[in-house]
């Protein structure tokens, strides 16, 4: 549900930095070497085999400014088989982005999200690959009102998804209201950028009245629950904004989240519900079985495709597990699926199908 896929090489890398640190030093610099198309197919060659090989059927991409490695980055997915919805980020805002680091100006930002959305069009009817471009302005403080505002008008024009980031951080949230004296919720929704196809990741920062206006736009929110304890600065409340019926999906923001595996993030949004419960939130502990909805059903919702469960008339998207522990433990299926659910890593996922295509085969090696 969201995923940066240039921040690749450095996941794991200097997340004992404040946010803006991190990606003025870190991932502005990283970005920026994808221009070079080599160095992109060498990467998304690496990123998208490793996420097939952790089960992740579908992802929610941001790519970077440069349209030729995003292109590619979508050769690539439509290559090894995995269903994806892709981004061409569109930063103008030379207060908050790099100038070596940012599109040119707003008109430049919409003509290349324009132009990136016909060639996703093209190569997905080339070659009947699941590829879908998404309206992608990273986030209110890197784009400016003309470009907020274009970007809103042709998720309209083509009917298309929407990701970015919202209520992330207290400096994110504060940034909105310093310059907008808005929320960082209304600035968004101003720009009609909170539609049924958006998908926001964070939310750290979400207060009662943003989630009613998610629920009342039908906009999901993607919980990255590794990447909110090192940039957060707090917990996504599950539970508050599943009682007012706003869609959830699990991500790793890789590279926020250090690890690409949906396993892990599964069992750090049950551990960080348990910090909401200390902190005297009440009914705020989420379950093993919670945390595989946002990863199966929630996700699937989110990003209205048929899938994320075993159904006549859904998508075949499966892994094949291996209880590692099966000879030792006890052998009810609650149990057997809590265990899965807390121990399974790469190794033990032997099979994986996307729209049931074999895109990923341990069995073969043993």
């Amino acid at each position: 549900m969201h995923i940066h896929a240039p921040q690749w090489p450095q996941a794991g890398l200097a997340l004992d930095k404040p946010l803006n640190e991190w990606l003025n030093s870190y991932t502005f610099p990283l970005e920026a070497k994808f221009k070079d198309k080599e160095y992109a197919e060498k990467i998304y060659y690496s990123l998208i085999k490793e996420l097939l090989a952790n089960g992740t059927t579908s992802g929610l991409f941001f790519g970077s400014i440069h349209n030729e490695a995003n292109l590619i980055l979508a050769k690539i997915c439509a290559e090894l088989g995995q269903r994806a919805f892709i981004g061409k980020v569109a930063m103008d805002n030379p207060e908050q982005t790099p100038d070596y680091y940012r599109d040119q100006n707003s008109q430049v930002a919409l003509q290349q999200t324009e132009e990136f959305i016909q060639a996703m069009f093209d190569l997905r009817n080339q070659n009947k690959a699941e590829i879908t471009p998404v309206i992608t302005p990273r986030f209110v403080p890197s784009c400016t009102e003309e470009t907020l505002q274009g970007l809103g008008l042709l998720a309209k024009k083509y009917d298309l998804p929407i990701q970015s980031h919202c209520s992330e951080s207290i400096w994110e949230d504060h940034y909105a209201q310093e310059h907008y004296n808005l929320r960082d919720t209304q600035v968004l929704d101003k720009f009609d950028l909170l539609t049924d196809k958006s998908i926001m990741a964070h939310g750290t920062q979400l207060s009662d009245q943003d989630l009613d206006t998610f629920s009342s736009r039908q906009t999901a929110i993607a919980h990255c629950p590794i990447s909110n304890i090192y940039f957060g600065n707090s917990v996504m409340r599950v539970q508050d904004a599943h009682q007012k019926n706003v869609k959830i999906g699990l991500g790793t923001d890789i590279s926020g989240g250090f690890s690409p595996s949906l396993y892990r993030n599964m069992q750090q949004s049950i551990m960080s519900s348990q910090v909401l419960t200390d902190q005297g939130h009440d009914n705020a502990r989420i379950s093993a079985a919670n945390a595989f909805y946002l990863a199966t059903v929630g996700g699937a919702q989110a990003l209205h495709i048929k899938s994320g469960q075993i159904k006549s008339g859904f998508k075949a998207d499966l892994q094949i597990v291996q209880d590692q522990y099966f000879d030792i433990s006890s052998n009810e299926p609650q149990e057997i699926f809590e265990r899965l659910i807390y121990h399974t890593n790469k190794e033990n996922i032997k099979q994986v199908y996307v729209s049931g295509k074999l895109v990923h085969n341990k069995l073969g090696e043993e």
